[in-house]
């Protein structure tokens, strides 16, 4: 049986099982779909929120014993990831087909990621600090600016619980190539107060993240070294909040995390970086008046990187042909105010701001820029009927007005299925990176005429989320303007036009001990500019994935394994470097030898498959890891 007929297969009787549990248990009416916040800004029920959306809870996580988050959302719907080599490196994320920088990044409501080159250190958040995540795919632009074309992820940090009392935790993991990962805690509260804190480090001996041959070619590294390149992480997050009796809640969120990373440099002398996030967060929630609700947020979010050889910063030892460091900082603040206008009827309105700033060892044209947003949203239900309309106005320094606007209704079946139309219109500005980035060796590696992109999407979904099963079908279409891509000399450039089309499935049940999750996406992101690379593929996007998760639990012991499987993708603009297709499988199990005591163990890869997701860069082959964790 081929690869795509195995995956089909998995996926029809995932349905049928599903199916068959719904209608012998008459499951129609106990929804528990869960609570979410990142497709309106406000809580409301997946069910409601008229978007294809995927909750990742903390339950999934500690089920599936991934190593990073990219291991958590590889194969979700919409998503395709590319990654330069093994654990720590660089990872970017695409979803529904759009470009990596148009994927806006949240941590407890904080954006985050490098202003320099648009896009958040993925690899470096550490699971652990992770209780869910948010995915809302399609445009979000009308509620929380530029970068949200392709959706936005919000990463929410694990909490203490009110009157928990203390409880400490403690987990180490052992792996494959000298991998080894601590991480202890406590956490906490009481009636009005709640806590939590860690401290954790990561360190593996690592693989060749460039795979040899890359400098006959003059790609990827740009030369060939043999060498493991190791990665080390250190990190810490807290939060603590308090709660008053009127409902007053104030909040504190803060996350770093530290790493150095080798990279392929010449087979006698090595290169590495150090690269630093940090994310720090405060919110005030109250109601003046009972039907008036205003949270006032702030943050900062930071990505230092810096860059040596042989413990010298780059640009010292290569003046015209590198930057030593690169200090990426940005500060935002929220005022945002919730209205109940009668029964099931609600407005939002709210001022967002947020300051850019880029320093570095090379002069760029311009370091700083401010944008300052108008948001309006409002949500209505009216019998079986369910309408959300926004509309957002952003000035940006740089680059003047922007207008964008979304509008989706549904529809509430009896029996619970919930169908959704919905438009949006979205952009996202250019990096600074992609505007003033200096020239190296005298070639020009920025475009100082770059546009911003604006794009527009038109999406139908059936969804239904009941307590033992879910289901979703959503099929979409996105244009984009002016998109931003690299063109052979790898100098950005404005495509006038790419068309993305896409179908997404996601269904799962829960039945006694069983636990089947599955996700399908059929996508065409296509160049639609009418030049010579009109009708090819964009670059890194796979048209078909597939992922399967299989939980069962005996007792004490949890066995689960996950499939999945990828078409093939290209890495350039002109589709002549082509990344084949692959499958990969992971076996896990673990077993609670005590009440707050278990011993994980997990496979990856098990088949030691070959495959490469960014062109001539490595990724693991096949790994085990061996985990002990203690507490929650």
């Amino acid at each position: 049986m081929s690869k795509k007929n195995a995956l089909a297969a998995a996926l029809l009787l995932s349905l049928a099982a599903q199916a068959a549990y719904a209608q012998s248990n008459g499951d129609q009416n106990g929804s528990l779909a869960p609570v979410i916040v990142t497709a309106t800004r406000t809580a409301i029920t997946a069910n409601e929120a008229l978007s294809s959306v995927t909750v990742i809870t903390r339950e999934d996580i500690e089920r599936l014993q991934p190593v990073s988050i990219v291991d958590v959302l590889t194969g979700l719907p919409g998503v395709s990831i590319a990654q330069t080599g093994g654990v720590g490196g660089q990872s970017s994320l695409y979803l529904r087909g759009t470009n990596a920088t148009h994927v806006l990044v949240l941590i407890d409501g904080v954006r985050i990621g490098s202003v320099s080159i648009g896009l958040p250190a993925l690899e470096q958040i550490p699971v652990q600090a992770i209780d869910r995540i948010e995915i809302v795919r399609g445009p979000r632009a009308s509620l929380y600016g530029s970068d949200a074309i392709g959706g936005v992820i919000q990463i929410f940090t694990r909490h203490g619980q009110p009157n928990s009392g203390i409880s400490p935790s403690v987990s180490v993991t052992s792996g494959s190539h000298g991998y080894v990962n601590g991480q202890a805690g406590v956490s906490g509260g009481d009636a009005h107060l709640w806590y939590n804190a860690s401290l954790g480090g990561t360190y593996t001996g690592g693989i060749p993240n460039c795979r040899m041959g890359a400098a006959e070619r003059g790609i990827a590294c740009y030369v060939d070294d043999p060498r493991n390149d190791a990665y080390r992480n250190w990190n810490g997050f807290a939060n603590v909040g308090y709660r008053w009796d009127n409902g007053t809640e104030l909040a504190f969120d803060w996350l770093r995390s530290k790493s150095n990373a080798e990279f392929a440099g010449s087979p006698y002398s090595g290169n590495d970086s150090l690269e630093e996030q940090y994310v720090a967060g405060a919110r005030l929630s109250f109601t003046p008046l009972s039907i008036w609700k205003v949270t006032l947020s702030a943050g900062q979010s930071r990505d230092d990187l810096a860059s040596y050889y042989q413990g010298t910063y780059f640009s010292q030892y290569y003046p015209r042909m590198a930057t030593g460091y690169f200090n990426s900082r940005r500060n935002q603040a929220s005022w945002q105010n919730d209205i109940t206008l009668a029964t099931d009827q609600l407005l939002t309105v709210g001022v967002d701001y947020q300051q850019e700033h880029v320093a570095s060892d090379t002069a760029f044209q311009q370091t700083t820029r401010g944008d300052t947003g108008t948001f309006a949203q409002y949500q209505g239900t009216f019998g079986h009927n369910e309408v959300q309309l926004a509309a957002r106005h952003d000035h940006n320094d740089q680059f003047g007005n922007h207008n964008t606007g979304s509008a989706a209704w549904g529809y509430h079946f009896e029996n619970g299925p919930v169908l959704s139309v919905s438009y949006g219109s979205a952009f996202h500005a250019p990096t600074f990176d992609d505007l003033y980035f200096p020239p190296l060796g005298g070639f020009p590696t920025a475009n100082p005429d770059l546009r911003p992109e604006t794009s527009r999407s038109a999406e139908i979904g059936l969804t239904q989320q009941m307590q033992h099963w879910n289901w979703g079908v959503n099929a979409y279409q996105t244009t984009i303007d002016n998109l931003i891509v690299l063109d052979q000399n790898y100098v950005p450039q404005n495509l006038s036009r790419a068309r993305i089309r896409g179908l997404e499935g996601q269904v799962g049940f829960n039945l006694d001990d069983w636990r089947v999750q599955s996700y399908l996406t059929l996508m065409q992101p296509k160049n639609n500019d009418g030049g010579p690379n009109n009708g090819n593929l964009l670059q890194r996007r796979a048209q078909r994935t597939a992922r399967v998760d299989v939980d069962r639990k005996l007792g004490r012991f949890n066995l689960g394994a996950t499939f999945f499987a990828s078409s093939k993708r290209y890495d350039d603009i002109a589709n002549t470097e082509r990344m084949g297709g692959y499958a990969t499988t992971d076996l896990r199990a673990s077993y609670r030898f005590a009440p707050d005591w278990q011993v994980e163990a997990k496979l990856a890869n098990v088949f030691d498959h070959n495959y490469e997701t960014v062109y001539y860069y490595n990724e693991l082959g096949r790994t085990w890891y061996l985990t002990v964790r203690y507490g929650l």
